[in-house]
């Protein structure tokens, strides 16, 4: 759940007033982040939190999607 916040709160620098940025699809949790906004350090932050970037200018998750 930690490793979850920590991701949540890394975006939320780039993503301020984002109403709804996550969405789950096929078992996984995608947020509405362009990586390109994105820091180097905050990138490999969030790789190590399980998130990478996806084919749709945002992140994604396996871990925390839904089953």
């Amino acid at each position: 759940m930690n490793d979850l916040i920590e991701a949540l709160q890394i975006f939320a620098k780039y993503i301020p007033d984002k109403r709804w940025p996550t969405w789950c699809e096929h078992d996984a949790l995608h947020v509405d982040c362009d990586p390109e906004m994105v820091s180097d350090k905050d990138k490999k932050q969030l790789d190590k939190l399980s998130f990478i970037p996806d084919d749709f200018e945002g992140f994604m998750s396996f871990s925390f999607g839904s089953c």
